[in-house]
């Protein structure tokens, strides 16, 4: 008996301790989760998967990267298509399985979560921080804020968000860096003797005034190119920028979105032929427009700091990417 009971003892010992270490590895396990407001245009997702792609070589192939879609009308968009024959086959090869059910943070989250990702950095792909990206980290925050009776059942471990590309509260690093990336516009500009007019999207909730920054910043640093920047939605408006234009006499501008993909709002508010569009009213202002459907996802040099922002979040967390 007493060789019985030891040999339980033994067995209980062990499979103890193979429980402890598969606990503590799903305490370590850890994913990346890439938020964009997504898009539905096919020739537009190039930006996000070269954002994906990057994120992938920065964190290592033993750590999962999932993009997630916030915008619910994009996400129903893929949804629908998933049942198009038709569609998947004509773009086989050309958009990735897994944006047919594509899902937004939450539910991205809680996929890794059940897979034993308790560690979890949430890159965001946007410009500012505005209401996108506060509603994002009100999400996180509360996923990270769950108790439980016992800490190992906690659903999560570590949470991060990291910061938007024009950064949230100590921003101007991130100013500069975008500053520095986008010096191929004007570049550009310089070539064709235009200004440089950028589209950005903006919000009517919280203060724009960064882009007013920005577009101080922008001249400061590159006085050879006028630089004037607008928003669809708060302040500056393109009144603004119209106003302005005309104030220094622009008769020709290079026109772009200041946006992460040269999505909807690139194609028809910004170069679309109706009569509001920002093509249309420049042109009717007497300037010349030349339109460059691209977005800054294409910018290798902006990707970076969509990086760097992730790698700083997930250190100052204390997440180890492995």
């Amino acid at each position: 008996m007493r060789t019985l009971f030891t040999s339980v003892l033994m067995l209980l010992f062990a499979a103890t301790g193979v429980f402890a270490s598969e606990v503590e590895m799903e305490k370590d396990k850890t994913a990346v989760v890439i938020a964009a407001f997504g898009t539905t245009y096919e020739s537009t997702l190039d930006s996000l998967l070269k954002i994906e792609k990057d994120v992938k070589a920065a964190v290592g192939e033993n750590v999962p990267v999932r993009m997630a879609f916030t915008s619910n009308i994009i996400r129903k968009v893929w949804h629908k298509r998933q049942d198009d024959a038709g569609y998947k086959a004509s773009h086989k090869g050309k958009v990735p399985d897994y944006l047919y059910d594509v899902k937004n943070v939450l539910g991205t989250m809680a996929d890794l979560q059940n897979e034993g990702y308790r560690n979890i950095v949430v890159q965001p792909t946007y410009l500012t921080a505005g209401e996108e990206y506060a509603d994002l980290v009100a999400y996180v925050e509360g996923l990270g804020g769950i108790k439980t009776m016992k800490d190992r059942w906690k659903p999560f471990n570590h949470l991060a968000v990291g910061d938007p590309i024009m950064g949230s509260y100590d921003y101007r690093g991130n100013l500069e860096a975008l500053a520095k990336a986008l010096k191929k516009d004007i570049d550009a500009a310089a070539a064709s003797s235009s200004a440089l007019v950028y589209m950005g999207h903006g919000n009517e909730h919280l203060s724009t005034g960064i882009y007013y920054e920005l577009e101080r910043l922008l001249n400061q640093t590159y006085p050879n190119v006028k630089t004037y920047i607008g928003v669809v939605e708060g302040h500056p408006e393109l009144d603004e920028v119209v106003e302005k234009l005309k104030r220094d006499k622009v008769k020709k501008v290079l026109l772009k979105p200041l946006m992460i993909v040269a999505g909807d709002h690139a194609n028809n508010d910004m170069a679309g032929d109706e009569d509001d569009s920002w093509k249309v009213v420049l042109t009717k202002a007497g300037i010349k427009v030349n339109p460059v459907l691209e977005g800054l996802g294409d910018n290798p040099e902006v990707r970076r700091i969509i990086v760097e922002n992730l790698l700083k979040a997930a250190k100052e967390a204390d997440i180890e990417l492995k």
